[in-house]
């Protein structure tokens, strides 16, 4: 029985899981845009919006808390940099999921997960 046990797991091993959440989020702030697959779009939509709040408090604290979570040094950089003020004023809400079809060679439900403008 799964009660109360959260998250998906995609298939994969929980090194390899934790892993290719941590990419995913890596590449989403680096890029803005990602195109992937629904479930580890919503998969990665949690952690992300997670990220961003952490990020508008902008202390020393939660930059290492950041980077903690994330692989990329860049990527902290712009989240704390870029991102986070441009949210300043935004109560939540900071990606969008755009559901595109399936994929033309497993039939795969493919998804376009960005940040909001």
């Amino acid at each position: 029985m799964r009660h109360r046990v959260a998250g998906r797991k995609l298939n994969r091993s929980m090194g390899h899981r934790r892993a290719l959440r941590r990419n995913l989020m890596a590449a989403l702030f680096r890029h803005e845009r990602i195109h992937t697959t629904e479930a580890k779009a919503k998969t990665i939509r949690n952690e992300a919006e997670k990220l961003i709040t952490l990020a508008k408090r902008g202390d020393l604290h939660s930059r290492r808390q950041a980077l903690a979570r994330l692989p990329d040094s860049i990527a902290v950089k712009r989240l704390f940099e870029e991102l986070a003020p441009r949210y300043a004023e935004r109560p939540g809400g900071y990606t969008r999921i755009l559901k595109l079809g399936p994929r033309q060679g497993d039939g795969a439900p493919m998804a376009l997960i960005e940040l909001v403008e």
